[in-house]
């Protein structure tokens, strides 16, 4: 129950994918949020072109991907690169290079729709300019906002920075950005009136690197990394004159009698936030981290940060669980987000580090003829191979904080699998468009029922049979899981009847029985 005093639970700052998907999120859980952008509109403008495998499923299990308008699923490419030594994906069991050629403007709409229809309180024009001291210990946060009609106070439980790189909420909250400064400066632009020849996983040539993709109605994406290109500030501009004289440099193509619909730059700083929450201050996406794009994984983390926080935060600000809770989004996050910024930092130094790279670039070509090195790659940049340490700090003696040990799902997301149930057939990804949580037995076990009866308003349990060898290949081993709105399995049983830590799980991630 929202309090009157304030104008929501949350008020999310930033409506790009990271928080508006947030704001889904919020809202599935039963929050009041406002999302508040500086922008009167859209840009329409897309840096991404994209998602990662684990994105996409995110969107999968919240019903979203048929708002792309492909149907069920999205094209999706199985051959990827690690640094532009190309491989199969599919050496890893669900795993491709992610959904390719989707604009960040079509994300952002296809968020913006959903959230919308969520109840989310979408405000445009609207910047933050201030924020009240006090949210490290006050029961509210209060920020003073720029509007259409003039300055405005807000007050919520809680803010959240989802503001991009120069992110205005890190700043007011005074919260590090430690990393490394830009060393060189790349280009990006949509050109029109030309027909190239695509390069959708990159081109390495002796002046730089090189990618093209069509992206419809005469459109190309290109971007172009020379080598030796300076640094630039942030307040820069580029021409698309620069654009062309930079692709000739590398190709020798001549391209310059073209048009741009737009072009911009970007470069290969790498700043992690020291915190990914200060009081009722909290970061997500662009805010708590930025690094070389490669694979879309920018957009795919912010989105997976927004979906690990969302349900956590619903449930403390509507009063189901306590703040403590909000400390496992950190816990959990900030060590995925230091691991994007490995991998995207030894992606750009085989990528783009020129002749004196050749000898790593062909190491790693060899490497990846092994399966198992193809699958730690793959994994790597689907973020498929996340799992998070469930260990309770507070509680070593609790059979539920030693859940990351045990059965191979523990802290992993559980995959798209169809099932059959008492009313039909489903899958996993069906039972989690509601972003409940799932208790789901192998059998008919009332001991499960029982135990989650003061849960029942916010976990579905539920008796299901796996359907095909593979699905029954990743329930082997566990008659019972229960299952976080965000898809990560975080207990199981592996004897009918047997429930030891279940009750204390419930109560950890989905807040006190009713």
């Amino acid at each position: 129950m929202q309090d009157t005093t304030m104008d929501a639970d949350v008020i999310v700052v930033g409506a790009g994918p990271t928080g508006l998907m947030l704001a889904g999120e919020l809202r599935l859980g039963g929050a009041e949020v406002i999302v508040l952008d500086r922008l009167a509109e859209p840009t329409g403008q897309s840096r991404g072109l994209g998602f990662t495998a684990r994105a996409m499923e995110v969107f999968d299990q919240r019903g979203i991907l048929p708002r792309f308008g492909q149907g069920e699923t999205l094209a999706v490419s199985d051959i990827g690169h690690f640094g532009g030594v190309q491989f199969d994906f599919t050496a890893l069991d669900g795993a491709h290079f992610g959904a390719r050629g989707i604009p960040q403007s079509q994300t952002e709409a296809v968020l913006a729709g959903w959230a919308g229809d969520l109840g989310a309180d979408i405000r445009r024009g609207h910047e933050i300019t201030a924020l009240d001291d006090g949210f490290t210990t006050a029961d509210h946060v209060q920020i003073t906002v720029s509007t259409p009609d003039g300055p405005r106070t807000l007050r919520a439980p809680y803010l959240v920075g989802c503001d991009g790189g120069k992110s205005t909420v890190r700043k007011l909250a005074g919260i590090g950005f430690p990393g490394t400064e830009a060393t060189r400066a790349m280009f990006l632009a949509d050109i029109t009136g030309l027909d190239l020849t695509p390069r959708y996983l990159g081109e390495t040539l002796p002046n730089g690197m090189v990618m093209a993709a069509p992206l419809g109605e005469g459109v190309h994406r290109i971007i172009v990394c020379p080598h030796g290109a300076a640094a630039r500030s942030a307040e820069d501009t580029v021409t698309f004159e620069e654009v062309a004289k930079a692709w000739e440099h590398i190709t020798g193509e001549d391209i310059s009698h073209g048009g741009a619909a737009w072009v911009s730059f970007f470069s290969d700083a790498t700043r992690q936030a020291q915190t990914y929450r200060s009081g009722r201050v909290l970061l997500a996406g662009d805010a708590a981290h930025i690094h070389l794009p490669a694979g879309g994984q920018g957009l795919s983390t912010g989105v997976q940060d927004a979906v690990n926080l969302g349900f956590k935060l619903a449930a403390v600000t509507t009063g189901r669980a306590h703040p403590a809770l909000l400390d496992t989004y950190h816990s959990e996050r900030h060590p995925v987000g230091r691991r994007l910024l490995m991998n995207t930092r030894a992606q750009g130094m085989v990528f783009l580090g020129g002749d004196g790279a050749d000898p790593l670039r062909l190491v790693l070509g060899e490497l990846t003829g092994y399966e198992t090195v193809r699958r730690h790659l793959a994994g790597i940049v689907s973020h498929l191979d996340i799992r998070y340490d469930l260990t309770d700090p507070a509680d070593s003696e609790n059979p539920a904080a030693d859940a990351g040990q045990g059965h191979p799902l523990l802290g992993r997301r559980l995959g798209k699998h169809p099932l059959a149930t008492p009313d039909g057939a489903t899958d996993t990804f069906r039972l989690l468009h509601t972003g409940r949580g799932l208790l789901l037995g192998l059998t008919a076990d009332p001991a499960l029922h029982t135990a989650a009866a003061g849960h029942a308003d916010r976990v579905d349990t539920l008796t299901v049979t796996p359907e095909g060898p593979a699905a029954q290949a990743a329930f082997a081993g566990a008659t019972a899981l229960l299952v976080r709105p965000d898809g990560h399995v975080v207990w199981t049983s592996n004897t009918p009847g047997a429930i030891e830590g279940l009750a204390e799980a419930l109560d950890r991630w989905f807040g006190t029985a009713a």
